[in-house]
């Protein structure tokens, strides 16, 4: 199956005096919209009231977050006579997990919560999806909102409902599809972050360049600098369009059984990386690794032209994104999380290939040769063997 830039309507909305946009996710019922504004955390209080979600929210963050913004937003909806409570744990993908959800749920019941209130996300993707899941099983589902604090976030986890956690044997292996009501992104927060933060998240936003949008990879590439200096404009262009994407995808497939497939992209490998690390390795490191590796794959199935495959390297390059997997992780475990990936079926390893910037396919016919090759391009030290 291959993916043009044609094959979807969609519906946005800019707002010209804030440089923001409203982006529907068009579910039916369950559509929600995408908010898109500087600023918007100190103001979404107002928002959320008219919405009438819940009687009472709960803050879902971890404490670095917390500290960060959980009085800002505290304050933006006591501003409007809504009852919240903060409640935090700590950071970090570790603490992604069963047993921390456990510990979250019995908090929410300790405070009398009940199916009349509802969740905020607020912080990354390790927030986001812990939030969404147990918004999805406390008392057999309450609603719950996406405020994401980190580029990553914003661009991919808080949109497509898409919840779960990790357990030893991988990641996201535990989880559910429950859509948000809402997602409120605020570009300012991420000048509060890390330059590595902004790099982590880039790569989601390259993925959707290489996936769908070759325009929008020419602007990623002509734009570097602005963006990578957080200039409104093409951040705002950015995000928007990486939301737009995941958007219109997952309106057609929102429980991945084809087309949301192309979301996966770097991500088989990527995965497989990140998890043989221990989750040492930042989510967006991986999906890069993943990325280059794919097109690896895809030259050496003569799907993808060498100058398409360069051109997606050089821009993750130029993003100062990492491409090497460290010489010391072992190579056979990263195998053994291939085959337990949840993109895995019946033994079978399905991978999304470019076959030109914009387009990809998905397959499940990739060698043990190809995927030999794809490893040993992208480890610090040369290969195993050749290929």
């Amino acid at each position: 199956m291959s993916q043009g830039a044609s094959f979807f309507f969609f519906n946005i909305r800019k707002h010209r005096k804030t440089m923001g946009r409203i982006i529907e996710v068009g579910l039916g019922e369950r559509s929600y919209p995408i908010m898109i504004e500087r600023g918007i955390l100190r103001r979404m209080g107002r928002d959320l009231k008219k919405r009438k979600i819940a009687k009472r929210y709960g803050i879902i963050a971890d404490d670095r977050v917390a500290a960060l913004f959980g009085e800002r937003l505290l304050d933006a909806l006591r501003a409007e006579d809504l009852a919240v409570e903060l409640i935090t744990f700590a950071p970090g993908e570790a603490s992604k997990n069963l047993k921390t959800i456990a510990g979250l749920a019995g908090r929410l019941a300790s405070l009398g919560f009940d199916r009349a209130d509802g969740l905020i996300a607020l912080g990354g993707g390790v927030a986001g999806d812990m939030c969404g899941f147990l918004a999805s099983i406390y008392m057999r589902g309450i609603p719950f909102v996406q405020v994401p604090t980190t580029l990553l976030a914003q661009v991919d986890s808080s949109v497509g409902g898409k919840t779960g956690v990790d357990i030893p044997e991988g990641k996201n292996l535990v989880g559910t599809f429950y859509q948000p009501r809402c997602v409120y992104i605020d570009t300012a927060v991420l000048e509060s972050l890390p330059a590595a933060e902004l790099v982590n998240g880039l790569a989601e936003v390259i993925k959707y360049g290489v996936i769908y949008d070759s325009e929008f990879f020419d602007f990623l590439d002509k734009n570097r600098s602005r963006i990578m200096d957080l200039e409104t404009e093409p951040l705002t262009e950015v995000i928007g369009r990486s939301c737009e994407i995941k958007a219109l995808v997952v309106a057609r497939d929102e429980r991945e059984g084809d087309l949301r497939r192309i979301l996966n992209f770097g991500h088989t490998i990527g995965h497989a990386v990140e998890a043989a690390s221990d989750y040492s390795i930042a989510h967006g490191t991986a999906v890069a690794i993943g990325m280059v590796a794919a097109a690896t794959i895809a030259r050496r199935m003569g799907l993808l032209e060498a100058s398409e495959a360069e051109r997606i390297r050089r821009l993750i390059s130029d993003y100062r994104m990492e491409l090497a997997v460290p010489a010391h992780l072992d190579r056979q475990r990263i195998r053994q999380y291939l085959l337990t990936d949840k993109k895995t079926v019946g033994g079978r390893i399905f991978f999304v290939l470019p076959t030109a910037v914009g387009k990809v396919t998905i397959t499940d016919q990739v060698g043990e040769e190809d995927i030999d090759a794809a490893l040993n391009s992208v480890y610090s030290f040369p290969p195993v063997k050749d290929s």
